[in-house]
């Protein structure tokens, strides 16, 4: 049995084309995603950035739902403290409502965005990164069944019980997770730093729910695939450039691979970038293979989910037809152990 595999898009929108086209593109990868055998595809939640169309997340994975019939269909995730519970348990139980068996909800903490945005997108400012507990389980309240006396419901969204995961890039959400007994997934693909420690909070403090019996932890990789080690390395260049450019506040639409990266950072940004992307496997089936066996082996996941931008649509389709053969190669790290 290989190792469950799955996508995060963040609808990236390449240089020259429009955030129609990057939305377009997201639901032809869904489409081709379902044919490949992904268990599940994430769109994460992003503002005020000129290259991600995917803000509107609970909007787009209606349209990619419309266009798909068969795969999982989440977020990854939306920012909870940009949103009152309420409004995503209704979005979400519509999603639910429409594609039944198929709509799941993962939480991140964060705001995806800056304090400005932040203040522009929910501007009584009541909701923020402390108060994540709760609305987390104002949230399961709401999927639940209706109790007598509740004065406020989702409609639609009671009963339904969408499935909720944790998302997050500290031992908070690990423990967070753990506690509640929700489903994790830890962002390594550009937060890798906690990785093994989370892995392990969340597995030793995990308390057994009514959504999920035992642990379940996905691990973010960042899989840039290509038929040869080189051109893949090239197609990498244009996340590299990107994540540059974030550390000089220069953010833009995603930028075309380049023949050499070295010419384009500093030593003190190659180093900073490197170590952010650092849970990535870049290169041809059998680098990618080896790649995606060691990260299970070292950590310990119960699934893989690949985040890929690349400039170049269908240079991007075939990175994750290459990744989905490989990860069918993959074993759990507990077959490996037996």
């Amino acid at each position: 049995m290989s190792i469950p595999h799955s996508i995060l898009d963040l609808s990236p929108i390449p240089q020259g084309l429009t955030a129609a086209d990057a939305l377009r593109n997201s639901r032809d990868l869904a489409q081709h995603a379902e044919k490949w055998g992904y268990t599940r595809y994430w769109l994460a939640e992003h503002h005020n950035m000129t290259g991600n169309a995917s803000s509107a997340t609970a909007v787009v994975l209606g349209y990619v739902a419309a266009g798909t019939s068969t795969i999982r269909l989440g977020s990854g995730g939306i920012m909870l403290p940009n949103h009152a519970p309420l409004v995503i348990a209704e979005q979400f139980g519509t999603l639910a409502s429409m594609y039944p068996g198929r709509i799941e909800l993962g939480l991140g903490r964060a705001p995806g965005t800056d304090q400005l945005t932040a203040r522009a997108l929910r501007r009584d400012l009541m909701g923020n990164s402390d108060q994540f507990p709760q609305d987390v389980q104002e949230l399961q309240h709401y999927f639940g069944p209706i109790q007598p006396g509740q004065a406020v419901k989702a409609i639609p969204g009671a009963g339904l019980e969408v499935p909720i995961w944790i998302l997050g890039s500290s031992l908070y959400g690990a423990q967070l997770a753990a506690h509640l007994g929700l489903p994790y997934a830890f962002a390594s693909h550009f937060a890798p730093d906690y990785l093994l420690e989370a892995m392990q909070a969340y597995k030793a403090l995990f308390k057994p729910s009514a959504q999920l019996s035992k642990p379940y932890a996905v691990v973010g990789v960042n899989v840039i695939a290509a038929d040869t080690d080189e051109e893949a390395k090239y197609l990498f260049t244009t996340l590299q450039q990107h994540f540059t450019r974030m550390r000089r506040n220069t953010r833009g639409q995603l930028p075309p691979p380049i023949d050499d990266i070295e010419s384009f950072w500093s030593a003190h940004e190659k180093a900073s970038v490197s170590e952010s992307l650092s849970c990535s496997v870049v290169g041809s089936p059998e680098t990618i293979r080896r790649g995606l066996q060691h990260i299970v082996e070292r950590t310990g996941a119960d699934e893989l989910i690949f985040a890929g931008q690349i400039f170049d649509h269908q240079a991007r389709l075939r990175s994750f037809e290459i990744a989905a053969q490989a990860a069918e190669q993959v074993m759990p790290a507990a077959a490996v152990a037996l």
